[in-house]
């Protein structure tokens, strides 16, 4: 069986890298994107099973990317997406919630945290 997919949208390149390698060494394939209009490119090209977004990305936000994602006929459109943020006003979770984000985690986090979430979501199908 295939790995399984994950897009991977942050635009820090260090903070990247290490989820990178924090999922890879974990068996998923990854598809970094570095802004939002990347990550749009490659959701309207490709299917996933889940996707991982930066809340605060140039061109769009990880929650402008999710409500697109959400709203338009593409093969992501039901994937969960995890939302990585370091807002953590009730306003901001709201916001992400009313977007269609599946879940989030509060910057700074573990990577067995990343890694718990992920195995999570991909296990239950996409459902929490």
């Amino acid at each position: 069986m295939s790995p399984y997919k994950i897009l991977l949208a942050d635009d820090e390149e260090a903070l990247r890298f290490l989820l990178y390698e924090t999922l890879a060494d974990e068996g998923y394939d990854i598809i970094e994107a570095e802004d939002g209009v990347t990550a749009l490119e490659h959701l309207q090209r490709e299917p996933f099973d889940m996707i991982i977004l930066d809340y605060m990305m140039p061109e769009k936000t990880g929650v402008e990317v999710c409500e697109w994602l959400r709203s338009h006929d593409n093969p992501n459109r039901s994937k969960p997406v995890l939302l990585l943020t370091a807002k953590a006003l009730d306003k901001d979770r709201e916001r992400a919630l009313e977007a269609g984000v599946s879940d989030y985690i509060v910057k700074p986090f573990s990577p067995l945290l990343l890694i718990e979430t992920v195995e999570r979501w991909i296990a239950n199908g996409g459902k929490d």
